[in-house]
């Protein structure tokens, strides 16, 4: 309503003025009101950031489960009076003591391809490497061979008969036939991670190729059980310590110089409870720990009361594996040299012919490779024609039998 002057001619015209104001005007200015809406608003994103502890809320993640293994420098429970190793609990319940504390990044190696992978992990294993329960039994596996562990069904001698025997692999008159003629074995090392190439080594590569397992991959069972329906003879490889440890780490559950023998122990039956159906055990890496003899003697006297064999890979020139076995009357043999040390068709071929010299030279020879899509491809061909050329291709344990008589 307009202001007249007739109204503030007068103080009462000018008292009824300022009422008509007071009524008409705003509590505030517009700046003020914006100034106090700025300061709920920055009050409440204050309290989201104070009392949400996400830092990434809003952002798109995925939720990964880790399992971690059991304690591995945990010492395991006395077993009973005669028992040949602990029985203590599952692999499960062991699971459920691993120390969440201390994550730390190990590298393993994908032996068919040469590749080395960096896995960050929680305790002593990655993930993947160890199911929750302990690996299922496979098929053609003589069930009077295995013993209970706390970590799943571990190889034993029993009755008379021994794994070495038992999943030995070619015949009788494969082994008369290596008596008489010059005879070379093949071992492709480092399977079971990278699990398509190692189905190339298993399908690509002649029956008497020996085929060695790691423990890891996410079921190392699978691709063995494979292996031996395709009648590979099959070996496990123990990871151990080498010198540049832990900057060179093989993977959880390594043997360490720095361990207590039962500590050792208690991690060769983890290994050995990853798959069943191998005829002897190699080392996996381990410079460091082959060429100690205090440390060794106990995981060689232990494969051998198991009825196992033992391949040194012959990376350690001062390794005590030769003499620890020959004392305990152990199957064993040693790599004269690695197949693919250097990687090329040329080089691949010119050791496979020093191969075949040796062979002639002492009757048996033994030779070491990768599954690298070269190295299978050299090695397959060059198996075609060997026996024409007067040399048989046999399993390991045919050259180590043929050895010990020798």
């Amino acid at each position: 309503m307009a202001e007249t002057a007739d109204d503030l001619s007068t103080p009462l015209g000018q008292e009824t003025v300022r009422k008509k104001r007071r009524r008409l005007r705003l509590p505030f200015t517009a700046a003020q009101a914006i100034a106090v809406l700025m300061g709920l608003f920055l009050l409440a994103f204050l309290g989201f950031a104070v009392f949400n502890d996400n830092p990434f809320g809003g952002e798109p993640g995925a939720r990964v489960a880790i399992r971690t293994a059991p304690h591995a420098d945990e010492k395991p429970a006395t077993a009973p009076t005669g028992a040949a190793a602990p029985v203590v609990k599952s692999a499960a319940e062991m699971a459920k003591q691993a120390d969440p504390a201390g994550k730390r990044t190990i590298t393993i190696i994908d032996g068919s391809s040469g590749a080395r992978h960096d896995v960050v992990v929680s305790g002593d294993a990655p993930d993947k490497v160890e199911s929750e329960a302990a690996p299922a039994l496979m098929a053609g596996v003589d069930q009077r061979l295995l013993e209970k562990s706390r970590y799943g069904m571990i190889p034993v001698a029993a009755d008379g008969l021994k794994p070495f025997t038992a999943y030995a692999g070619g015949t009788e008159a494969d082994r008369a036939r290596a008596g008489k003629m010059p005879s070379i074995a093949i071992v492709i090392g480092g399977l079971g991670v990278g699990a398509a190439k190692t189905s190339d080594a298993i399908m690509k590569l002649p029956p008497a190729v020996t085929l060695a397992f790691t423990p890891y991959g996410s079921d190392p069972g699978k691709l063995v059980e494979r292996a031996r329906l395709q009648r590979h003879e099959v070996l496990l490889q123990v990871p151990m310590e080498p010198f540049d440890y832990p900057d060179n780490d093989p993977g959880p559950q390594t043997l360490l110089t720095t361990l207590a023998p039962e500590q050792n122990l208690d991690r060769l039956f983890w290994h050995l409870s990853r798959f069943q159906g191998y005829a002897g055990i190699a080392n996996f890496m381990g410079a460091r720990f082959v060429v100690t003899d205090a440390v060794m003697q106990p995981i060689v006297r232990e494969a051998a009361k198991r009825g196992l064999g033992y391949l040194d890979d012959g990376s350690a020139p001062r390794s005590v594996a030769p003499a620890l076995a020959a004392g305990q009357a152990m199957p064993f043999a040693r790599a004269d040299f690695s197949i693919d040390a250097v990687p090329t068709s040329v080089e691949i071929d010119r050791a496979l012919a020093k191969l075949e010299n040796l062979a002639k030279e002492r009757g048996t020879a033994v030779g070491i490779a990768s599954a690298l899509p070269i190295s299978i491809e050299r090695i397959a061909a060059w198996t075609r024609s060997l026996e024409s050329r007067g040399i048989l291709l046999v399993p390991l344990t045919t050259a180590m039998l043929k050895s010990k008589s020798s």
